[in-house]
């Protein structure tokens, strides 16, 4: 078994209660309120702006076994640059308050997990960082692909309001594929094992941020 395969496997459980929420089941039939998706996108801006910095760091850390690793990650920055100003556009044509967004704080669960891999990358395995892309590539893909068109029906709301949602469609698919073949190249046990609870922790609190997310005009934050 490669190990992509065998991170699947480990995540099998973390990844299935996340996509069992009912807040994301929801999404997937485009059952979204407009509160509950401009919450989404805030949230998504308080981590977004952290993944340059936090895969500049990765790549600073990452030791000279691992130079082709820091060669991806310098590929990865180039093509996530800027992302979380899209999100700030899609707040505003859904009719957000943009500054207020930029200048706020995230939900605790966001919080955490920005602080958790900054963690991880300074005090223990910097490669554990591509668990958090695991996870978040591979969510926004089932969201792009399956919810942003059907969510934008529902919510009668232009183009313009998802292309933070609609441009991760086939960008992280492509992502996803150079994300399988770097995992199944990364060999030694302690990176692998990084990877895996990074993951797990990214699932877990990406989880709870969900959680979180208003319903039905509801707003509110669900505690860790």
């Amino acid at each position: 078994m490669s190990f992509f395969e065998t991170l699947q496997q480990a995540t099998h459980q973390e990844r299935l209660t996340l996509f069992n929420l009912p807040i994301i089941r929801n999404a997937l039939q485009g059952n979204v309120s407009l509160e509950s998706y401009r919450a989404f996108l805030t949230q998504a801006y308080y981590h977004v702006r952290h993944t340059v910095p936090l895969m500049m760091a990765c790549g600073a850390r990452l030791p000279l076994r691992l130079e082709w690793l820091r060669e991806a990650v310098c590929e990865y920055i180039e093509d996530e640059y800027g992302h979380e100003k899209w999100i700030l556009d899609d707040i505003e044509t859904c009719g957000g308050d943009r500054d207020a967004v930029r200048d706020g704080r995230p939900s605790l669960p966001i919080e955490l997990m920005v602080g958790f891999l900054y963690d991880l990358i300074a005090r223990d395995n910097p490669v554990g960082l591509f668990g958090m892309v695991n996870v978040l590539e591979g969510t926004s893909i089932a969201l792009a692909t399956h919810a942003a068109s059907s969510i934008r029906e529902r919510l009668d709301l232009p183009e313009s309001a998802f292309s933070y949602l609609s441009s991760h469609g086939s960008l992280d698919i492509e992502h996803m594929q150079t994300y399988r073949r770097l995992m199944d190249t990364l060999d030694d046990p302690d990176d692998q094992a990084a990877v895996i609870h990074a993951s797990k922790v990214v699932y877990k609190l990406y989880a709870d941020m969900f959680r979180g997310l208003p319903g039905d005009g509801e707003n509110r934050h669900a505690p860790v």
